[in-house]
C-alpha cells in the first residue's frame, strides 16, 4: 500500500500532483476541529498542515504512524514540536521562500501608517474629503529616520536591505538566546532601540520569551512619534497594551498583519483612524504561496523516501 498522506488545506494543482507521486493523498476541504483532525490523522504517515491547525500532543498521539509533519509556514509554534520529537516524526516548516514576500508587505505598511493612506482612502469613500489643503493629514516622512528592527532574522535583513531606498538608518535587536551578528551592524539593547527608533518593525518567532514582547513596560519606552509594525506573531503584542498605549497617545501609529486572538482583533482598534489592520497577508502571493506548499511537499517526498527532509525544525531553532 503506498503511504497515507493528509492534507489540511487546498494546495495549487502543481503540489497536489507532486505529493500523489510518493502516496494516498487525503483532502479535508473544510477546517478540521481538533476532534476531527485527530480522526483523520489515524493511519497518516505524514500531515501536511497550515499554520491555522493546532498539532497538539492530542493530534500527535492519533497519529502514531506519522513520520513527517510539514507546516506549510516559516513559523511553528501551531505544533507541539516536544512531543513530535519524542514520538520520533521530523517536522519541517518553510523558511526562505516567503521571506521577501513579506519584507515588500512590511514596508507597504510602513508607508500606509506614516503617510495615512488608508486613512485618506476611507475618507475619500465616506465623502468627506473637501479638497486639498497645506495641513490636510500631514503624515511623517522616512528619509532621514530610524528603523529599528527586532528580529535579525531573514525577514528582518531583507526588512533592513530596502531602508536605504528610502534614507533610513537601521538598528537591529534580538530577543533570541543565540548571539546573533546581523549584517555588519552589531546588536543594540532593546530598550535603546525603542527609545531611539523613529519605526519599530518585529521579525521575531512566537515563543515564550516573545509573547507579549510589546506590552505597557515597552510601548511606554517607545517615542511618542513613533510608529510599530508586526508582520510577526500576533501575541508578540499585547494588544489590550497597544489600546492602551493609543488611548494615551504614547505612539503615533500602529499596523498590524497578525493579531493576538487570530481572526478576531482587540475592538478598541478598529476605529482608530491611525491603525492600519490587515488580514495576514504578509506570505500572500501567488509566487509565495506556491513555493511555500510546494517546499512543504518536497519535505513529505524526502521522508517518505528514506531521505533526511530538507527544511527540518529542531527546538533550538531561532531564526524568524
Amino acid at each position: 500500500m503506498p503511504p497515507s498522506i493528509l492534507l489540511t488545506s487546498c494546495v495549487p494543482s502543481s503540489v497536489l500532483t507532486r505529493l500523489k507521486t510518493v502516496g494516498q493523498v487525503e483532502l479535508a476541504t473544510d477546517h478540521l476541529t481538533p476532534a476531527a483532525l485527530q480522526e483523520r490523522v489515524s493511519g497518516k504517515r505524514a500531515l501536511v498542515c497550515v499554520t491555522t491547525d493546532r498539532i497538539d500532543s492530542a493530534v500527535i498521539n492519533a497519529g502514531c504512524d506519522l513520520e513527517i509533519i510539514a507546516n506549510i509556514a516559516v513559523g511553528y509554534d501551531n505544533i507541539d514540536l516536544a512531543a513530535a520529537t519524542g514520538q520520533g516524526i521530523s517536522v519541517t516548516n518553510t523558511p526562505g521562500v516567503l521571506t521577501e514576500a513579506v519584507a515588500e508587505l512590511t514596508w507597504g505598511m510602513i508607508l500606509s501608517v506614516t503617510r495615512r493612506m488608508v486613512e485618506g482612502d476611507r475618507l475619500i469613500r465616506q465623502k468627506a474629503w473637501k479638497g486639498w489643503a497645506l495641513d490636510f493629514m500631514l503624515g511623517m516622512e522616512l528619509s532621514g529616520k530610524q528603523l529599528g528592527i527586532i528580529g535579525p532574522g531573514r525577514i528582518g535583513r531583507a526588512v533592513a536591505a530596502r531602508a536605504p531606498a528610502f534614507g533610513m538608518e537601521v538598528v537591529f535587536a534580538s530577543r533570541s538566546r543565540e548571539t546573533v551578528v546581523a549584517s555588519e551592524k552589531p546588536l543594540v539593547p532593546l530598550d535603546e532601540l525603542l527609545v531611539t527608533s523613529d519605526i519599530v518593525s518585529l521579525h521575531v518567532p512566537l515563543k515564550p520569551e516573545t509573547r507579549h514582547l510589546i506590552n505597557r513596560q515597552t510601548l511606554a519606552r517607545m517615542k511618542r512619534s513613533a510608529y510599530l509594525i508586526n508582520t510577526a506573531r500576533g501575541p508578540v503584542v499585547d494588544e489590550e497594551a497597544l489600546n492602551w498605549a493609543l488611548d494615551e497617545r504614547l505612539i503615533a501609529g500602529v499596523a498590524l498583519d497578525v493579531f493576538e486572538r487570530e481572526p478576531e482583533v482587540h475592538p478598541g482598534l478598529l476605529q482608530r483612524s491611525n491603525v492600519v489592520l490587515v488580514p495576514h497577508l504578509g506570505s500572500a502571493t501567488h509566487e509565495t504561496r506556491v513555493a511555500m506548499a510546494d517546499l512543504a511537499a518536497r519535505n513529505v517526498e524526502a521522508v517518505l523516501q528514506g531521505r533526511p527532509p530538507l527544511t527540518p525544525v529542531v527546538q533550538a531553532d531561532t531564526k524568524p
